[in-house]
């Protein structure tokens, strides 16, 4: 799509060649490459004003503290948090959540109790909260999927009920695309009295997101996954929940007074950000918010959805192509298309698209309960971003033609 093309200048790595050939870089739900400008704010932090932040009387710490609360206050107004303490910075999504797990759900989540999440989450959505519920002695349920993907209507009314103390969801699915109802879940969620947590790990750098509006309790995101480096992640929560939840670690910048045997925490949000911080990171953050909001978030849905729409029927037209989650609403599917190849392992389809420079993920994308609802072991997928072009795709498609006859199936 013409539109991309602009934007390919910025991105150094994509100007390189793998295997002889200029790189068609198809797995943006991994993580993102970085451009020109995000690179050098990173390197002008470190370059030109590194320093450790709220803990010196000096001009470079000074610098470097109003470097990190200022990223708070821009990633505040990004997502439309209501204030910028509601911000908590961590390493990425993963830390995010189990912070919540290990903050909110083990000191409210008791005996008896109910946590409620969709077979969709990726095991950092997951896992947390099977440990929350063995411990506390819960009940984890599931929300299941309908036949086209999304989430089942009938599970989501009655599987949250008056026992449900948590509701944990993904905006979107980082297997199959699909879009959830996130602001419906979270209604039905505070009916019953429990809070919602939403991993926006996959919407934050393709789409415009208001927590404000979806009145979530926590939202948290990964900032690789949007162009800023790796290391650098995101929790948002509510003032009042975060203020009466405990420290998730404990030590130096997060205390208020420490004696002998005891201590006292420092206001929301430093009593969740124990030790020295990633400045750099949360600077590169900054640069990559202003990257996107200078493109629009409607022209990068409309370059993904080009190519979306550009693929899938030629994807349709190869007898030998297995597609999931392709079956729904296109208003409700994002750049994500998960497919395999009949009889070909998806490491193998990997790596033969490798040979041509196309770029894809294979295996089960930490997402193994939803593969196991769909009947497959690993999936390969294919993910767009803002910097893709129909080049790539027609790559992607010309390449994935030579696959079962590289492996002696034929056509």
């Amino acid at each position: 799509m013409a539109d991309a093309q602009e934007f390919l200048k910025d991105f150094p790595l994509l100007n390189r060649q793998i295997n002889g050939k200029k790189v068609a870089y198809l797995d943006n739900g991994a993580t993102t490459q970085k451009p020109e400008q995000m690179i050098q704010s990173l390197c002008g932090y470190y370059g030109g004003c590194n320093a450790n932040p709220h803990r010196g009387a000096y001009a470079l710490s000074v610098q470097a503290t109003d470097i990190y609360e200022g990223a708070r206050k821009r990633t505040a107004q990004f997502i439309k948090a209501g204030r910028p303490e509601e911000i908590i910075f961590t390493k990425n999504a993963t830390e995010a959540l189990n912070l919540v797990a290990y903050s909110y759900g083990l000191h409210k989540v008791n005996a008896g109790d109910e946590i409620v999440i969709s077979v969709s989450e990726h095991h950092s959505n997951c896992v947390p909260w099977q440990m929350v519920a063995k411990a506390k002695g819960a009940t984890l349920k599931y929300i299941y999927l309908e036949k086209d993907g999304n989430l089942s209507a009938e599970d989501i009314e009655t599987k949250i009920t008056e026992r449900t103390k948590v509701v944990a969801v993904t905006q979107v699915s980082n297997v199959l695309g699909l879009k959830n109802d996130v602001k419906a879940i979270v209604k039905k969620a505070h009916s019953v009295g429990a809070v919602c947590v939403v991993d926006g790990s996959q919407s934050v750098a393709h789409m415009a997101v208001d927590v404000s509006d979806l009145d979530c309790d926590f939202f948290a995101f990964s900032g690789h996954k949007m162009l800023s480096p790796m290391g650098i992640g995101v929790l948002y929560g509510k003032y009042e929940l975060l203020d009466a939840m405990e420290p998730f670690l404990r030590g130096g910048d997060m205390i208020e007074y420490v004696e002998e045997q005891d201590s006292t925490w420092a206001e929301v949000p430093a009593k969740f950000e124990a030790g020295t911080q990633n400045v750099g990171g949360a600077a590169g953050l900054v640069a990559a918010i202003d990257y996107l909001e200078k493109i629009g978030f409607d022209r990068i849905e409309a370059i993904e959805a080009d190519l979306l729409n550009y693929a899938l029927p030629q994807l349709r037209e190869l007898p030998f192509i297995e597609l999931y989650g392709c079956d729904s609403t296109r208003d409700n599917k994002t750049g994500i298309i998960a497919f395999n190849v009949k009889d070909v392992h998806p490491h193998d389809v990997a790596s033969i698209l490798d040979s041509d420079g196309v770029a894809v993920r294979a295996g089960h994308h930490c997402a193994q309960p939803l593969h196991r609802y769909l009947g497959q072991n690993a999936t390969c997928r294919a993910s767009f971003y803002l910097y893709n072009t129909r080049e790539d795709i027609d790559r992607w498609i010309e390449s994935l033609k030579k696959v079962r006859g590289v492996l002696g199936y034929g056509a």
